[in-house]
């Protein structure tokens, strides 16, 4: 969400980010993970990092976990924030996992940068944040990042992630992100579904919330 009549100019680090855990620790999300033993507890943390080992076994085996029907299902709530656009900004998620009721919530921002940029890093950051496959629902207000999954994101890959103005090929915008969001969805199953913005939903304000505070912080230094 872009706003506006922000005051203050950007500030500090580069990156600023703060994150929340509900629960006792970050153990609790070995619950996402107790249908498929053959991961170890260890594995089963989503802290935000992945070992080497599970993104080899996520990129050995997409059939075998496209096909799964004991995938761990997650809701990822997700919000992109700029002051300007361009302009100071910042991205928020929620990864909540129903069965269980835990969820974890991250935040961050950088002091140049677009709405756009803001959304895709948004989703981004949540699905690094998963440690094995998973099912996952990402439920966001942005169009962008919605059309950009479900229509062109298959052509893009396919061209060189060029795309045609005016009859030339150019680089897709944002292809540094868009190529990063398609090595996380070929590591899951992913769906999109758009919610609108400023309308209530809890999740959505509570992410836009989230992102605001996080730019404002690092325009404050």
């Amino acid at each position: 969400m872009i706003h506006r009549g922000e005051v203050g100019g950007p500030g500090g680090s580069a990156q600023a980010a703060a994150g929340l855990l509900r629960g006792n620790s970050a153990g609790l999300f070995a619950a996402l993970m107790e249908a498929d033993l053959s991961y170890s507890q260890g594995d089963e943390l989503m802290d935000g990092s992945r070992t080497a080992g599970a993104e080899e076994a996520a990129r050995r085996r997409p059939s075998d976990r496209r096909s799964a029907t004991n995938l761990p299902q997650v809701l990822l709530y997700s919000d992109g924030a700029c002051s300007g656009n361009p302009g100071p900004g910042g991205w928020a998620f929620i990864l909540r996992h129903p069965a269980s009721g835990k969820e974890m919530v991250q935040s961050g921002a950088e002091p140049e940068t677009t709405n756009n940029r803001m959304e895709l890093t948004a989703v981004i950051r949540g699905l690094e944040a998963l440690r094995r496959p998973s099912r996952v629902t990402v439920i966001t207000d942005s169009q962008y990042v919605g059309k950009g999954f479900s229509e062109w994101l298959p052509g893009w890959r396919a061209n060189g992630w060029m795309r045609k103005v005016k009859g030339k090929p150019v680089p897709v915008k944002n292809d540094d992100l868009w190529r990063r969001l398609a090595e996380l969805l070929d590591q899951h199953d992913v769906r999109f579904q758009h919610v609108y913005g400023h309308t209530g939903h809890a999740e959505n304000e509570r992410c836009d919330q989230l992102a605001v505070e996080a730019y404002r912080k690092l325009m404050r230094g």
